[in-house]
């Protein structure tokens, strides 16, 4: 390991003078990997430090049962040479089961960007039934942007987990059963490919794709321009996790609308007495307009207490509160990704990765 480090060492020098600082990892390496994270770590300590970006050929990185792999750095770009053929996989016990100890990745910087891999979080998700909690990426830090990130599990697959962080995603797809995009913060999924597998091994059982707990900050989970695909469990938009909690889908692309729930939110919350769930202008794989007029759901606890009735249907006024600009502020992240895109697209011919 100390070799790589010093391979790494010597490698990112050379490559300041390009004008770019620059790490790239040896392909299909996983030791290579790890060295070029621990350097972004130990060379972007600082929120200011200027941008390092690793590039990730194309090829399958395998963590074995390490979790919880730290990038603490920040301003930090984790760039592989395509989403489906940069693969970073773990696959934990099915004893160490749990949302805060089984992530491929931990973000913990600020300003953070992952382009064009897979994370995949192989634990045996239907032997560990009922709870299966594997986790791909668990962002502790703020003002991550993902774009073309593939992340593959079943549940608790990705976990936004920090109570005031404002994160962006594009063109990702993410797979789960349960609870499968779950957390806290702001966080918005604009063109997001979301496919949710089989519940249980035999299929039944319901699929829950979002679980948030919503606390510190006013938007919570904001889905615009989103494709569902059901692979074959029933599934519905998602539930409360705990304080209080917001979840929206707009423009949503349901490819099989016929395997949503009635409810369409699921409607036992854990802990939590209100949520603000909604829906505008959902359609079915031809763009038809298929969104209720009205959809009123009787939210309880687990325990049955508490009841209160909302409505779930957005109205077109509602709607057009949730601007890009609006909910994250002086933060543009859609600027980030394609100012960082630009750069990453000029580093991968220079390195030659695509």
């Amino acid at each position: 390991m100390k070799q790589v480090v010093i391979a790494i060492t010597y490698l990112l020098v050379s490559l300041v003078s390009y004008g770019q600082r620059t790490i790239v990892v040896e392909k299909g390496d996983v030791n290579s990997l790890l060295a070029a994270i621990e350097e972004a770590n130990n060379i972007n300590k600082e929120e200011d430090a200027e941008r390092l970006f690793i590039l990730i050929p194309d090829g399958f990185y395998d963590l074995g049962e390490r979790t919880l792999t730290r990038v603490s750095g920040h301003n930090v770009a984790l760039v592989g040479e395509s989403m489906e053929g940069t693969v970073i996989r773990n696959k934990p016990d099915v004893k160490t089961e749990s949302i805060s100890k089984t992530a491929v990745i931990q973000n913990r910087g600020t300003g953070n960007y992952y382009q064009d891999l897979t994370l995949r979080n192989d634990l045996d998700y239907y032997a560990a039934e009922p709870d299966g909690r594997a986790v791909t990426l668990q962002d502790k830090g703020t003002q991550t942007v993902c774009n073309r990130v593939r992340m593959l599990s079943h549940q608790d697959t990705y976990y936004s987990d920090s109570e005031e962080c404002q994160h962006y995603m594009q063109d990702c797809e993410i797979h789960g059963t349960i609870d499968f995009i779950c957390g806290a913060g702001d966080v918005w999924f604009e063109r997001c490919r979301i496919v949710t597998e089989k519940r249980t091994l035999d299929g039944g059982g319901v699929n829950i794709i979002t679980a948030t707990r919503t606390d510190k900050t006013p938007w919570g989970y904001v889905f615009n321009h989103c494709t569902i695909e059901n692979v074959e469990s029933m599934f519905n938009y998602g539930r409360s996790w705990h304080t209080n909690p917001h979840c929206v889908w707009l423009h949503t692309t349901l490819l099989t609308p016929q395997k949503l729930e009635t409810t369409r939110f699921d409607d036992e919350g854990m802990r939590t007495s209100s949520n603000y769930f909604k829906e505008f202008h959902t359609m079915d794989a031809a763009g038809r307009d298929i969104t209720p007029k009205s959809n009123k759901v009787t939210f309880t606890l687990r325990d049955h207490t508490q009841p209160f009735v909302a409505e779930t249907i957005m109205t077109q006024q509602e709607s057009k509160q949730y601007k890009l600009k609006k909910v994250f502020g002086d933060w543009r992240p859609d600027k980030v990704l394609k100012r960082l895109e630009k750069t990453s697209k000029k580093l991968k011919k220079q390195y030659k990765l695509n």
